[in-house]
């Protein structure tokens, strides 16, 4: 009786695995669904937009983009999450689906039903204060933060969101006396440095070199490891001598755990042809984004390091939940 029952389960394995490798070598064909948690036009929008466009030219579907904007990220990648695993369904990611599990109290699906599939690309976050302020780099702006009686007022997109991370940076790595103030998006943001409400932020490169261009907003460093391919003057703030500040507003792929590897590999294969499309490339680093692409490899380690990074910063700076 065991041998046969085992016998009856291996025989059903293989009968699925069959059923998933055909599947895999038809896919995709319908159209494929890319839901964005975030609203349109922002720089998560603008890179899944890109993808989807030379995703639909490899794979010969179209790729739709679904925007789901809502919870910080949670709304979307629900959606995502519960959806059947065939192929038809991803979310294009963002730091957000790695840390919110880190600082809210409860969470309407695990990390693990999300698996990583292939990196899109990053619009690096930059530190930026009203036009006419002093501080000529990053190292001034912190040292002047120390010396005032109150510390400097630091605007975030809520809590979680990318500013909020490169503030807990500079305070628990390099001392900087910042003081949170929350706004609901990273637009009131640059509006509240602008009006000078606050003294700085950060925020994505295509939302800021408008401003930092006309000379509206001064950029004190780039938060991520390489400059901008569109404003190449401006230094990192690890050549600044602040080797902890890496951080950048990224753009991702995961699928519903339980997709097929094959198709997983198809998907990711086709989002790394996009990212190295010539025109593409040219359209992103105008704008300030830096495509990238590569395997799903490479994205499951950039996740797995995230992650690590992230939550080194929650734990340090007791980060959670309003």
């Amino acid at each position: 009786m065991h041998s046969f029952r085992r016998l009856s389960l291996l025989v059903g394995l293989a009968a699925a695995f069959a059923a998933g490798s055909a599947a895999a070598q038809t896919w995709p064909t319908k159209p494929i669904r890319l839901v964005v948690p975030f609203s349109a036009g922002g720089a998560n929008d603008l890179m899944a937009r890109a993808a989807a466009e030379g995703a639909s030219k490899a794979l010969g579907q179209p790729v739709v983009v679904d925007n789901k904007p809502g919870a910080g990220t949670v709304l979307g990648a629900e959606i995502v999450a519960k959806s059947a695993p065939d192929g038809y369904t991803f979310l294009v990611s963002a730091a957000g689906v790695v840390s919110n599990s880190m600082v809210r109290k409860s969470m309407p699906y695990k990390d693990e039903q999300l698996v990583p599939v292939a990196m899109i690309g990053l619009a690096p976050s930059v530190i930026v204060v009203p036009g006419d302020a002093p501080y000529k780099d990053l190292k001034e702006f912190i040292a002047a933060s120390k010396k005032s009686s109150t510390g400097f007022h630091w605007a975030t997109a809520g809590t979680a969101s990318t500013p909020h991370f490169v503030e807990g940076l500079l305070t628990t790595k390099y001392g900087a006396k910042l003081d949170l103030v929350p706004y609901k998006s990273g637009s009131e943001s640059i509006t509240a440095v602008l009006g000078s409400q606050v003294e700085a932020t950060s925020e994505a490169s295509i939302v800021v070199l408008p401003y930092i261009k006309s000379g509206k907003l001064k950029a004190l460093a780039d938060t991520w490891t390489q400059r901008i391919s569109a404003y190449p003057d401006l230094s990192t703030a690890v050549e600044q001598g602040f080797p902890d500040i890496r951080i950048a507003h990224w753009a991702g792929v995961h699928a519903p755990r339980g997709t097929p590897d094959a198709i997983l590999d198809k998907m990711a294969s086709a989002i790394d042809a996009a990212m190295k499309t010539p025109a593409t490339v040219e359209h992103l680093k105008s704008m300030g984004i830096e495509p990238i692409g590569g395997t799903r490899a490479s994205f499951v380690k950039f996740v797995g390091e995230e992650r690590a990074r992230l939550g080194g910063v929650v734990k340090a700076t007791g980060m959670k939940e309003d």
